[in-house]
């Protein structure tokens, strides 16, 4: 019998954090995607939805530290300076705002480029 590798770990526990974010169990989604991220930190998909989580229950800091850890692991990442600027905005916080937006819209315009 096999050992389970760390994604296929953090993939059980995304799973199931999907579903409980479905149902508007934000506080146990959001522990569901920390334990899939303490398995695979690279877990991009899981630091999405830990960001957003956090977001719907307005805890700002919390999601722009996961929105951050997203672009440090992937710095071409459209999504994650879309939710820094939502999240920034949130906050009040206009001119951070508006360079992430800025930021995930030239890389969405370097992505279309490369599409063509």
């Amino acid at each position: 019998m096999s050992e389970r590798s760390p994604r296929e770990v953090a993939e059980d526990h995304y799973y199931v954090a999907l579903d409980l974010f479905a149902d508007g169990r934000h506080e146990e989604a959001v522990a569901e995607y920390e334990r899939a991220i303490a398995a695979d930190p690279t877990f991009i998909d899981a630091l999405h939805g830990l960001a957003r989580a956090y977001q719907d229950m307005a805890l700002y800091d919390h999601a722009i530290a996961a929105a951050k850890r997203i672009a440090e692991l992937d710095k071409d990442d459209v999504l994650a300076h879309t939710s820094l600027s939502i999240l920034y905005q949130k906050k009040g916080m206009v001119p951070e705002a508006e360079e992430e937006a800025n930021k995930a819209r030239i890389l969405g315009w370097k992505q279309q480029l490369k599409k063509k």
